[in-house]
């Protein structure tokens, strides 16, 4: 079968490699229809940040249809849809026991602890698919996992209800959270220095594209970080109203310089959001209400062996949509 492999920092191959092994005890293998390039894919890739085995099938953002499970598996069966949960959790952690499988003390992803999704079939822990309507198209349901990460950071800012709310970053996080927020009630705004993708972002939700130093004269209290900028995340502590929350969901490459005085005397509140809590059901649960906006955030729909060029476009600043699906059965 055909798999895109990280061997290391910037090396990227598009193979023939033999298919996964048949599922195991509590495990199912898919056959992959679609999956989705996420920022922490290629901040892997330009890194190597969070390589722990080489090589890795990459890909955490996926779905498919099950081709067979193993014994003990009783939640899907063969033939079923199913979205992947991107997590890799011990279930036995402190952390996970308390229901904070998110920060699991031990946690991993797909396509990095595991082989993922970028590739013909996956064999995965049955724990990680829920099942999924079948006629979801599978371009939708590929972003069924940062569609639960863009819930998790709504939860968390948890903005009173019609509280007007600014994203910082129009990827495909930023895009997500300020659909969701959207489809909440909440007045959004969004910003990104490349205005086209930022325009197409709020196209998709109803919301105003901004500038990041004219926030108007009654800024939003509340706001999304999606970048991961030391810089934004500076500013939007200056400009935003006191008494609102700032929820960052970003990863960024470099640290904050804080003044915790601003926090303390402007009542603003801080929440680190990392993937996902109990939110993939729920997000699975959405697109029947959310499909025609999440088809405009679509930027391509490409086969497996333009994975590399992909992920070339992306560093470079060139793509204008907020996900990249890669179609496995397309041909190149």
């Amino acid at each position: 079968m055909r798999a895109v492999r990280l061997y290391g920092a910037k090396d990227l191959r598009v193979e023939d490699v033999a298919l996964p092994e048949p599922p195991g005890p509590a495990e199912v293998t898919l056959r992959v229809t679609a999956a989705g390039i996420c920022g922490s894919d290629l901040h892997n890739f330009a890194t190597g940040a969070w390589i722990s085995r080489s090589p890795s099938v990459a890909g955490h953002e996926f779905t498919g249809v099950v081709t067979a499970v193993g014994a003990g598996v009783h939640h899907v069966a063969r033939g079923d849809t199913v979205a992947v949960d991107s997590r890799v959790t011990c279930g036995s952690c402190d952390n996970c026991q308390e229901g904070l499988s998110q920060i699991c003390e031990k946690l991993g992803f797909l396509g990095e602890v595991i082989d993922g999704g970028f590739a013909e079939y996956v064999t995965i822990p049955a724990k990680n698919v829920v099942k999924a309507p079948a006629g979801l198209p599978p371009r939708l349901l590929a972003m069924a996992e940062p569609l639960a990460v863009a819930l998790h950071a709504a939860h968390l800012l948890n903005a009173p209800s019609g509280a007007p709310v600014l994203v910082t970053g129009a990827g495909a996080i930023g895009a997500l959270s300020a659909l969701v927020l959207a489809h909440k009630g909440h007045p959004v705004s969004i910003v990104d220095r490349n205005r086209i993708r930022a325009t197409r972002a709020a196209a998709a939700f109803g919301g105003e594209v901004v500038q990041p130093d004219d926030l108007g004269p009654k800024p939003p209290r509340y706001a999304i970080d999606a970048t991961g900028s030391p810089e934004v995340i500076d500013n939007l502590i200056r400009s935003l109203r006191g008494g609102g929350a700032i929820a960052l969901v970003g990863i960024g490459a470099r640290p904050l310089s804080l003044n915790p005085t601003l926090l303390v005397e402007r009542e603003i509140r801080l929440s680190g959001c990392h993937a996902f809590g109990g939110e993939l059901p729920e997000a699975v649960a959405l697109f029947d209400l959310l499909g025609p906006q999440l088809e405009q955030l679509i930027d391509a729909e490409i086969p497996l062996d333009a994975v590399p060029d992909a992920y070339a476009r992306h560093l470079a600043g060139e793509v204008m949509g907020a996900k990249t699906i890669i179609l496995p059965e397309m041909q190149p």
